[in-house]
Parts: C-alpha cells; structure tokens; sequence
C-alpha cells in the first residue's frame, strides 16, 4: 500500500508525485503511456518547438536587414520534426529518470477508481489493483471537436495530429481563435501555409484584454494570416481538398484543424465508484485542498471544475494537494496571480483580471499602458511593436496587467508578483530596471501608474 497512488503521469500527476518525495512519502504513479501527459509528449513543449523552428527561420530570412547576407532559408520540415522530436524524447527520458530516482513507482497501465484508495490498473498482464492511503486523480484532457468536423487525422485533425505532420501542408483552416490555434497560425504563417482562421466569438483569444487581442490579430493579419471572425463554419466537404463553408462563402485548403477546446478525460476513470462532484464532466474539489467530497480523493489539473487547464496551475495544484495530505496544511493556489501567455510571435502575456472583467465586477480602475515602440532593446532586435498594460484599482492595488510583444511569457512574472502581493503601482515602480532592457516597458508602465512617468 503506498501513501498516494496517482492516476494521470501528466503535469499535475509527476509533479505530484516528486513534490511528495519532500516528505518522504511512497508513490505509486500509474500512466498507460510515458510519464509527461499532453504537455510534454502533444502539446506544450513540442508546439514551442515548433514556434522556435519558425521563429530561427524568421529571423534568418529577415537577416539583411541587419547587415548580415544569409539569402533566403529553405525549411527542411523532416528535420524541423526531427528536432521537435529529440526535445521531447530529451525530456521525457529526463522526466522518467527523475522519477526513479525520487524513488516513485511508475505502474504502466490504464487506471481507473475502483471505490475509496483503490485503483485498478489494466496492464499487458492483466488488472493489478493498487491501494493507496490518498489517491490523486490527473487523468488530464483531450481535443474536442464539433458537429461536422469528426476527427480523421489526416484531412481534419486535432493539434495532436498537426505537431506531428510528415510534411508541411500548403493551406491550413484553423477552426478556433483561443490560444492553441493562434499559436498554430502564427508558426505556420512563418512557415509559408497559408492560413485561414475561424472565431465565433467576437475576437481571437476570447478571453483576454480586447487591447492585446487587436494587437496580436493586427500583427498576424499582417504576415498574412485571414481571419474569420465573429461567424461560424458549416459542414466541410472532403475530397482531396477540404471545403469549409460559412454563411455564403467558403475557403477550401490541404487540411483542417480543429481547435475548440479541451475536454476533461473523466468519463471512464471509475468516479461512479466513490461519492465525488462532477461537474460537466469536470470534477469538483475545495479548492484549498484539492479534495472531492470523497474524504481521500483528490484531483488536479485539467479535470477540475473551474480551473483553467494549464500545466503550471496543474504543478500549483499537486503541490496544493501533497502539502495537504502529507500535513494537514492548507496552502491554497492563488488562481488571480496566474500567468496565461499565449507563444505567438509576438507573445501574448496577461495575469489578473483584463480591464473588461474588472468592469463587469463593477471596479473602479485606472489603466496605462506603455508601448515598445520606444523601448530601445525592442528597437534593436527589430521588434518594436506591443504594449505592456496594468490594471489598477483606483487609489489601491494592481489587479491585472497585460504585455504583447518580444519575450511578453518572460516580462509578465514581474506583473505575476505585482498581482499577488497586491502590490501598489508607486510599491511596484519603484525598483530599478536595467537600461537597455525589454523590461523598462514594464517599468514605464508602473512608473506612469504611480502618476509620475518619466517617457
């Protein structure tokens, strides 16, 4: 019997499982596949690859522009595979070795709850039942898709399909603006695809700052990017090409892929079997604890009812659940200070409420921004387009903040501390930022909220 059986080897899964090892806990760890989950092995590392391969090929076509003659680039896309490959094969041999070291059991085979601390285990030799004094249930996620549009994985496919193409196809129908299809869009636009991308709701990224969707669309439209917005596709014809209608036109391209969503992989995992909330498919915990209503269980990452499935909330949450059964203490995640970065070229970064959000929650709040278009580090590396933006609250803390532009996932961990210490603007403007730097566009921005700009 071990201390804490987990179900899932994604984020949420190791990340439990090695935090553990800080108490001395035994951990079972059972995964039908490799240790990594979608992050690493389909999703996260592998489509940053690629968004790296295109952005080196940017950058040497764009080489004579700074006085260095390298001609035009030609993409060798089964080495660009290859490459993503290696990363990810890199770091799940990484991954497996630390597990073993840390002393973690890792049982390959499908697990499902077979009622309280119980799992049974579907392995090549038959089902293996695990005990465990807590269980923590990471079974992870899966691409959905809609009516019209099932998956084939070759002419309509899934981003699982679409970071392992054998070749790079021509004309690409992106069905979804959120975050994933703007991040296929932008390494494929880079590429030479031509791209087309469909949004029924009235900007990319629904969810973000309205200012950072308008620059990101604006700046993708211009490397040559259609999009769709605000209208919905109809039923697909497919032959040897795929005809995409919507309303009284259509766009026929070499391939489809379909990016609406992920759903929860919850529906055969065996919570019929203990007294634990779902949700939609989603399972409800305290969000404390990371418990379900079954005293024992747990579950992190994205199967939980509400929280937003990215790999580091699913870190958050395993350390949130580990630190609670192996102490009793409560060490809650701070969802309201969570950076949510989108890898286009430009980045997309924001954590906190948008501006938007803080009107609806009828917040009174005061907003600058600052632009990189006079930031003299943007204007050396040539990328001098986006704005960092804070929210505040006026006369009080900041609330929410947004960057667009080179390196937006890197600069928004200073914003990260000012959302979660509930920093004042005049607190947070008053460290140093060194000169020439990305980040004085951050510190332009605070200095401006503090209301004393320098610029």
């Amino acid at each position: 019997m071990y201390d804490i059986v987990i179900v899932g080897g994604g984020p949420g899964g190791y990340a439990a499982a090695l935090y553990a090892s800080n108490f001395g806990l035994s951990v079972g760890l059972v995964e039908k596949e490799r240790p990594g989950g979608t992050c690493l092995i389909r999703g996260c590392i592998p489509a940053k690859q690629w968004l790296y391969i295109a952005e080196v090929y940017t950058t040497v076509s764009h080489a004579a522009e700074f006085g260095v003659i390298a001609g035009q680039p030609d993409l060798d896309w089964s080495a660009a595979l290859a490459r993503k490959n290696q990363t990810v094969e890199g770091l799940v041999r990484g991954l497996t070795g630390v597990l073993k070291k840390k002393g973690v059991d890792i049982i390959e085979g499908y697990g499902k709850l077979a009622g309280p601390g119980k799992v049974e285990v579907e392995t090549e030799s038959g089902i293996q039942t695990v005990e465990g004094g807590s269980i923590i249930l990471a079974t992870g996620s899966h691409s959905r898709t809609i009516p019209g549009y099932e998956l084939d994985g070759s002419k309509i496919v899934s981003s699982d399909h679409a970071l392992d193409w054998p070749e790079q196809p021509g004309s690409v129908a992106i069905i979804g603006g959120g975050v994933i299809g703007c991040e296929f869009a932008s390494f494929l636009i880079d590429l030479g695809t031509e791209v087309h991308v469909f949004e029924v709701m009235d900007q990319i990224i629904p969810e973000s700052d309205s200012d950072a969707a308008k620059q990101l669309q604006r700046q993708l439209q211009r490397r040559g990017v259609k999009f769709h917005i605000g209208v919905g596709v109809e039923t697909p014809s497919v032959g040897d090409k795929v005809t995409v209608p919507y309303g009284a036109e259509s766009v026929e391209v070499d391939v489809v892929l379909v990016s609406v969503g992920r759903g929860p992989n919850t529906s055969d995992v065996g919570l019929e079997t203990t007294s634990a909330k779902v949700d939609g498919g989603f399972v409800v915990v305290n969000s404390d604890t990371m418990q379900t209503d079954q005293p024992g269980l747990y579950a992190v990452g994205d199967i939980v009812s509400g929280s937003p499935q990215l790999a580091h909330v699913g870190f958050a949450e395993a350390i949130a659940a580990v630190t609670y059964i192996a102490t009793g203490e409560v060490q809650p995640v701070n969802y309201q200070a969570i950076p949510r970065v989108t890898y286009t070229h430009p980045e997309v970064a924001e954590v906190g409420i948008t501006q938007a959000q803080a009107a609806e929650q009828g917040l009174e709040v005061e907003v600058t921004k600052h632009a990189f278009n006079g930031v003299g580090r943007a204007i050396i590396i040539g990328q001098n387009q986006g704005f960092a933006k804070v929210v505040a609250l006026k006369d009080g803390p900041i609330v929410g903040a947004s960057v667009v532009g080179p390196q937006a996932g890197e600069l928004i961990h200073e914003l990260m501390y000012s959302v979660g210490w509930e920093a004042l603007p005049a607190e947070a403007a008053a460290f140093i930022h060194a000169h020439p730097s990305l980040s004085e566009a951050v510190g332009e921005t605070l200095l401006s909220a503090s209301g004393r700009s320098l610029h």
